[in-house]
C-alpha cells in the first residue's frame, strides 16, 4: 500500500513514516507540507491512499482533498484532524474523503483505516463515527440541514485562503502559477459574490467556513 503524508508538521510527518515502516505491505511514497504539495504529488506519485492533514497552509486539507478526488479520482484520501467537530467532517467527506480519523487516536486506529479504506469501505475514528450517524439519522428524517454548496469556485477558495492568510497578490500568483492581474480579478469576484468589502471581512469569512484556522 502506496501512502503519501501531508501534514504541515515536520515532527508529525517523521513520527508516521516511521510507524507506518512499522506496518506489513505499507511504504510511504512522498510527503508533502502543504496541500498545493499533497495535490502536486498525489498526481504524479498516484499513491493509493494520501493521510491529508485538515489545517495546512496555502491550500487547506480540504481544498486539496476536493482536487485530487478530481485530477485523481483513485486516490483514497483519509483526514487526519484535530477537530472531531461536524463542519470540518461534513467538509471532508463531502470533498471525497474516505476516512477520518482523530490526530488524538493510537495509530492502530490510523492503520485501521488504511486497510479499511484499501478494502473499499469508509472508516471514521468511533467519536466521528457517531457526529456521521447522527447526520444520517436527520437526514432520513428530514431533520438535517444539509451542507450548503459554496459559491466560490476551487480556484476561488485557493486566493481566499492564501488571502485570509496575509499573502500578497504577487505571493499567490506565484504559488498558484496565474498573474497578479487574475488573482486581483479573482478578489474582486469574491468580494462581489460574498458581498463582503474588506480584506478583514474575507478573513473573518475563511476562519468561519473551515478554509483557514485563526492563528
Amino acid at each position: 500500500m502506496r501512502i503519501l503524508i501531508a501534514d504541515d508538521h515536520r515532527l508529525m510527518r517523521e513520527g508516521l513514516r516511521e510507524l507506518i515502516k512499522q506496518q506489513g505491505r505499507m511504504i510511504v511514497v512522498g510527503e508533502a507540507e502543504n496541500g498545493l504539495a499533497a495535490v502536486r504529488l498525489a498526481c504524479e506519485l498516484r499513491p493509493d491512499v494520501v493521510l491529508m492533514d485538515i489545517g495546512m497552509p496555502d491550500l487547506n486539507g480540504i481544498e486539496a482533498t476536493r482536487q485530487i478526488r478530481r485530477e485523481a479520482p483513485e486516490v483514497r484520501v483519509v483526514a487526519l484532524s484535530m477537530h472531531a467537530d461536524r463542519h470540518f467532517v461534513q467538509q471532508m467527506l463531502g470533498a471525497g474523503a474516505v476516512g477520518y480519523v482523530l490526530k488524538g487516536s493510537a495509530f492502530e486506529d490510523l492503520a485501521t483505516a488504511i486497510r479499511t479504506v484499501m478494502a473499499g469501505r469508509l472508516y471514521t475514528s468511533p467519536k466521528i463515527g457517531d457526529v456521521v450517524l447522527d447526520d444520517y439519522v436527520r437526514q432520513l428524517n428530514g431533520t438535517g440541514r444539509g451542507t450548503t454548496a459554496s459559491p466560490l469556485s476551487d480556484r476561488e477558495r485557493a486566493v481566499l485562503q492564501l488571502l485570509a492568510e496575509g499573502r500578497s497578490n504577487r505571493v499567490i500568483a506565484s504559488k498558484l502559477g496565474v498573474s497578479v492581474t487574475t488573482v486581483d480579478s479573482h478578489r474582486k469576484h469574491i468580494m462581489d459574490k460574498l458581498g463582503l468589502h474588506s480584506i478583514a471581512e474575507l478573513t473573518k469569512y475563511a476562519v468561519r467556513e473551515g478554509l483557514t484556522s485563526a492563528e
